[in-house]
């Protein structure tokens, strides 16, 4: 039998690659495009509760791109006390195989690569979705995912004005502190959710709440604006999607089912349905159906994730380490 050997990121690797915000969301519009022409497969996130009693979950994304020539598994841990511990909240392990052997392609630390994929589709939805003109942006949140969601926020719009806010002052306050650094631009920590979201022109909820709670009001969204609301724990009012002209998901399979996501009480409720939905982002980036129409149009994207978007991410990565020489080759077999 032939030696086998895969390719292995660490998180290190992972920072030496310093991939730019553009080849970011190139690669992530990638996979957005691949899926909609129909050339990719996703099954439904599934998750692993070890125990209620540590506040945490596992999650598992599958999927096959094929173009990329890649299908890949990705386990995150989502555990919401870890700072505690001066941990991340989310850290995760994506590996990638080759979908005609099974063999095993690359092993990458995902923690990075969550939080990048995760701020470009937000980002991605912003350029379809958001009105060009947007230049105010409210986000509540300062997990991981939430500083790509900024920055990449930020590189496509050139915002004048961003309020960030999370229930921890320790928290809310760096992060601030940091963007401000790395944009080169104010970035302004306030003490409530109505000052961070009222009359933003995009409103982006990534919280880290224990129990579902209506802490984001619908009556703050603004005509015209662009609502991004993907928290585990639903932050929002029912009224949400009441006001909105149009409804996409990153993925309905996966919007529908299961128990967890900021939306899950609207789709049981049928107020996020097959007939409600608008489209899927992945339509929209194939032209198949239309993004934002008019500058009033008030609407909401609510993304689950997705493994496609961290195997086409994780793709240019490996591109990237093979031209830098970066990484290790462990052997299988």
């Amino acid at each position: 039998m032939q030696e086998i050997h895969f390719t292995y990121l660490n998180g290190p690797d992972i920072e030496r690659l310093a991939l730019t915000d553009q080849e970011i969301l190139d690669a992530v519009e990638a996979g957005l495009l691949a899926q909609g022409r129909g050339e990719t497969v996703i099954e439904p996130r599934v998750h692993l509760e070890p125990d209620p009693a540590f506040n945490g979950h596992f999650n598992v994304l599958r999927g096959y791109v094929a173009p990329m020539k890649l299908a890949g598994v990705k386990i995150v841990g989502d555990y919401v006390e870890n700072y505690r511990r001066g941990l991340p909240s989310e850290m995760a392990l994506l590996n990638l195989f080759d979908p005609q052997t099974g063999m095993p392609v690359a092993l990458l630390d995902a923690t990075a690569i969550t939080e990048m994929r995760t701020g470009a589709v937000t980002a991605l939805g912003a350029r379809y979705l958001a009105r060009k003109g947007s230049k105010v942006l409210g986000h509540v949140g300062a997990r991981g995912t939430a500083y790509w969601n900024v920055r990449l926020l930020d590189k496509l719009f050139d915002l004048d004005e961003i309020r960030v806010h999370s229930r921890r002052p320790e928290s809310r306050e760096p992060f601030a502190e940091r963007l401000s650094a790395d944009l080169g631009k104010p970035v302004r920590a306030v003490e409530s959710w109505e000052a961070c979201l009222k009359d933003a022109d995009i409103l982006v909820e990534a919280s880290r709440l224990d129990r579902p709670t209506p802490l984001f009001k619908t009556e703050w969204v603004k005509r015209g604006a662009f609502v991004v609301p993907y928290g585990t724990m639903s932050a929002v009012e029912l009224s949400l999607t009441d006001v909105m002209d149009k409804l996409v998901v990153d993925d309905w399979g996966q919007c529908k089912g299961g128990k967890l996501g900021s939306l899950r009480a609207h789709v049981e409720a049928g107020k996020l349905s097959d007939q409600t939905l608008h489209a899927e982002l992945c339509q929209i980036v194939a032209g198949d159906k239309p993004g934002r129409e008019r500058d009033d149009e008030t609407i909401l994207f609510w993304h689950r994730g997705l493994s496609l978007s961290d195997i086409a991410l994780g793709h240019a990565m490996l591109e990237k380490a093979k031209r830098l020489g970066i990484g290790q080759n462990l052997r299988f077999a």
